[in-house]
Order: C-alpha cells, then structure tokens, then sequence
C-alpha cells in the first residue's frame, strides 16, 4: 500500500489526534453557545469552501464547515486545493492508496481516481501532493466523516471552466461531496484585508463569478471560481458561515491574511 505521509503534522496541525479533538471541542462548544441561527448547523452541503492556514489562525473557520460535512454522511470527499510549492500546469490528482491522518488513515477512492483521470485527462504529479492546502483538511474528514474515502486534486495553472466540468461531474453523484481549499487577501493592514475580502464573499453569497475578478485576493481563486460555476449549474444557494482574519488570534493587524467558510446547498 503507497501511503501518503503527513507533511505538515506539528506545523500547521498538532500531531496529536487527542490535541486535534480538545480544539474542535472548543470551538463547538462556541459555536453551539453562540450561533443565533442554529438551524444552520443542520445543513447538509453539497460542497464547502475551507480555509488552509495554520489550525490556531483559521480551524474556527474551517470547522464550522466541515461540522455541516458530517450531515451529509458522503461516502466520497473530493479535496481540490492550489499548488503553493511548485509551478503546475493543470491539476494533479493523488494516486496513493491511503492519507495519514493524526485520526487514522483515510482511503483514496481508485476507482474514482481512474474515472477522473480519464475522463478530464488528469496525471499524478507526486512533489505536487506535498500540499498543505490539502493536508489541513484531511484530519477534519477523517474526523466528521470517518467511513469515507476521499480524493486529493492539486492545481496550478488551469482552467476554472475545466476544473468547474469536473466539479459538476461529481456533484451529479448526491453521495460525493467537494472541498475547495482557500485563504483570502494575505498580509495587508486589517481594513484593506477586509474591503478586499469582502469582494470574495460578494462573489461567492451571489454565485458571481466575475465579481472574483474585481478586488478579490485569493490564493485558490481558481479552485472558488470553479464551484462557483458548478454551483450555479447545479442551482445550490452558496451561505457564507464564517470570516475572520489572522488577527482574531494574534492581535497584529497590520498584516493579516483573511479566511472564509462557505457551504453550498440543494
């Protein structure tokens, strides 16, 4: 079995399952004191936009979307995230068998993997899949999703219509669910950060993907632009459920990078 290792675990994640478990407890327990419309927690999206930072900056974020994820009981989890480390012309899509996990191992879903292979003409490209934008989300999965299997998509240089086809390819399967991985604006004072990520979640509250293009800052733009597309397509209505910027746990604001939660419903 061809395991891909974690490699970013005591990074930007603790390593500890039990140290993973104490924070998303925490931040539950926030959320189920503080939510004022707790109906939203009884969603069950068919997609979710997650941030990828560092769990002690942008986790909050992230798991308020994934806790929706556990709704929909998926039985296949399509992880689409950009390429930080490398230059890549198209997308890259992960060929192991297994991903470790501080939970234990996720399944990679072959057959899945050799449908889209062949079908939208994607490689594996191995240096590509050293990628934290998709490894911070896999303990979550494996968290709130335990019996599924997922599928990891890296992308460079690609073609938001192209990467949106196979984005409503899966989404035509009611029991796969798609995580696209992005931060918002990086390292501006705190009102720039916020006016330009307010152009982001614009675009995103109103499937409006050329509002993307007037402001927006986003390090997985592609990757929001092409559910954006594939949402419109499938008629989901996109709900913004959190946004909050670096500085909500360090406290410097003179330069900080935004992070966004949205889910995407039928």
């Amino acid at each position: 079995m061809t395991l891909r290792k974690d490699a970013v675990a005591g990074q930007f994640y603790p390593a500890s399952s039990q140290e993973i478990e104490t924070m998303i407890k925490h931040y539950n327990t926030i959320l189920d004191d503080n939510l004022t419309e707790s109906s939203l927690l009884k969603l069950q999206p068919r997609a979710i936009i997650v941030p990828h930072a560092g769990y002690v900056y942008s986790a909050f974020t992230a798991n308020f979307a994934f806790r929706l994820l556990a709704n929909a009981q998926a039985k296949r989890v399509v992880v689409i995230g950009p390429s930080h480390k490398i230059y890549l012309k198209g997308t890259s899509i992960s060929e192991y068998d297994a991903y470790e996990t501080p939970f234990g191992n996720l399944p990679i879903n072959t057959p899945l993997v050799n449908d889209l292979k062949e079908r939208f003409s994607l490689s594996f490209i191995p240096e590509a899949h050293h990628e934290h934008s998709t490894e911070v989300q896999m303990p979550f999965i494996k968290k709130y999703d335990p019996n599924a299997s997922v599928v990891e998509l890296v992308y460079g240089d690609e073609d938001p219509e192209r990467l949106a086809k196979l984005i409503n390819y899966l989404m035509e399967d009611q029991e796969s669910v798609v995580v696209i991985s992005t931060d918002l604006s990086h390292y501006y004072d705190i009102e720039k950060a916020k006016n330009l990520d307010s152009k982001c979640m614009e675009a995103v509250a109103n499937l409006d993907p050329d509002k993307l293009h007037q402001g927006c800052e986003a390090c997985g733009k592609i990757g929001v632009q092409a559910l954006l597309l594939a949402a419109k397509q499938q008629e989901l209505k996109p709900i913004i459920l959190d946004y909050r910027t670096s500085a909500d746990a360090s406290g410097d604001t003179s330069q900080v990078v935004g992070y966004m939660s949205a889910a995407f419903i039928s």
